[in-house]
């Protein structure tokens, strides 16, 4: 089964910044998530949703 969640450490290797900024990220995309009403975990950041962003910022960026 595919994990759920990216580690903080696991942001940080992926956008190539630290894992303090990682957890920034992570904050963020969760409050972005709460508001639309769904279940976060704290330090941990959705595959889907943090994927949706990174990989669309990519694309723009292309």
């Amino acid at each position: 089964m595919e994990k759920l969640y990216y580690t903080a450490k696991e942001v940080a290797e992926m956008l190539d910044v630290s894992v303090s900024h990682a957890y920034k990220v992570i904050r963020e995309a969760n409050k972005e998530l709460s508001s639309k009403g769904f279940y976060v975990r704290a330090g941990r950041g959705s595959r889907k949703y943090l994927d949706s962003k990174v990989y669309d910022l990519c694309d723009k960026t292309a």
